[in-house]
């Protein structure tokens, strides 16, 4: 293998293809990036084998070839390259990177020994238009749990309804729901009715990658038999194998009615939680809300450091009320919220408080209360 190319293409995109190297693996072949020079394109590519990202770089290709390399160490070298032209040739020591002023010797291994990201794309699926991942996928992946031991609390529900999408994610403690979502999306395969559930993990890599991407359309491909979803935009393609498993019965859950409900401007109590938790962390994470007529009283303390009090105004109809909740939930649900206003509504100190956004009734966030003693 013999290329030359621009270092800050390449640089720009193994920083991406990097987030499919895992420190933990035991397979030391997964700990290298995989190099190919083919057809007047670089090609890198990472793989965990649960998710796997490729990407393509233009290049001018003397000699075709593939070898894998370290990730992490060709990472490091390549953030410490000027810009400019560089090449990649293989010789009986490894792998030289050739700059203008440096020379860079990897050791390598045989590009057989990598996994293959897919055998094939297959048929595709559904287009997702610019701009439609991050806007829908921002407001519910958050919600998801990071490494349960139920394999489906970590994945988001993407489920084709009459009027959108229907996207879910809960951790069991709280739960997001985004109706008519994907508005904009294209379908190719008309006859199917789309129900999967992609790992978090994936749907965040997505939006990482729409956003690099300068906001292009998503090419959706679904391989049933393989058990994977992949994602095409522009040069790179995102692989996940979708989650084998039955996703909680979440309906049963919310709340029909409530006797509480409230609107607040979505940064005054962004910051009130913000200057609690500064107290709650101490402890175990707790911010009480005390619900009145005209205002929310949101309160943390701490015995060992204090306690503070911020009112936030608000319009409340029904009951005056009080809840508590985890600090961390309310600031995740708050940095997501794309509204300037939302309501809050809730039926009792124990039972699972609601949050919605005014500027998108389509949107609701869910969090179960801390049951907190009276002295607190």
């Amino acid at each position: 293998m013999k290329v030359s190319l621009i270092s800050d293409n390449l640089q720009k995109n193994i920083l991406f293809v990097n987030h499919a190297i895992s420190s933990r693996s035991q397979l030391p072949i997964l700990l290298n990036f995989l190099i190919e020079a083919k057809e007047g394109k670089l090609t890198i590519s990472a793989t965990d084998l649960e998710i796997g990202i490729m990407t393509e770089t233009s290049a001018k290709i003397e000699k075709e070839g593939a070898v894998t390399l370290p990730a992490k160490t060709f990472v490091e070298i390549m953030g410490t390259i000027l810009s400019g032209k560089i090449s990649l040739e293989t010789t009986q020591e490894g792998l030289v990177l050739t700059g203008e002023k440096e020379k860079t010797v990897f050791q390598t291994s045989p590009a057989e020994e990598f996994p293959k990201l897919y055998e094939e794309r297959g048929k595709q699926a559904m287009t997702l238009q610019k701009g439609t991942v991050g806007k829908d996928f921002s407001k519910v992946v958050f919600a998801a749990s990071i490494g349960s031991e139920r394999p489906a609390l970590s994945g988001v529900l993407i489920r084709e309804e009459k009027d959108g999408f229907l996207l879910v994610a809960t951790d069991g403690y709280r739960l997001s729901l985004k109706k008519q979502a994907l508005q904009d999306v294209k379908k190719t395969r008309a006859e199917e009715d789309v129900s999967m559930l992609v790992p978090a993990r994936v749907i965040k890599e997505l939006i990482q990658m729409e956003k690099d991407g300068g906001g292009e359309d998503v090419k959706v491909y679904a391989v049933r038999e393989k058990n994977q979803i992949i994602f095409v935009q522009n040069e790179t393609t995102l692989v996940g194998r979708l989650i084998e498993a039955e996703f909680p019965d979440y309906e049963k859950i919310i709340p029909t009615d409530f006797s509480t409900k409230t609107i607040l401007e979505k940064e005054s109590l962004q910051k009130a939680i913000k200057a609690g938790y500064v107290f709650a962390r101490q402890t175990s994470g707790i911010i009480k809300l005390a619900i009145e007529k005209n205002r929310v009283l949101v309160s943390a303390n701490a015995p060992s450091v204090g306690k503070n009090l911020i009112e936030v105004e608000a319009k409340t109809t029904g009951e005056e009320n009080e809840i508590a909740f985890n600090a961390r939930y309310l600031l995740d649900f708050l940095s997501n919220s794309t509204s300037e206003t939302i309501s809050f509504e809730m039926t009792g100190p124990l039972n699972p408080g609601v949050f919605k956004e005014t500027s998108d009734p389509s949107f609701m966030h869910l969090i179960m209360p801390i049951r907190v003693q009276e002295s607190a």
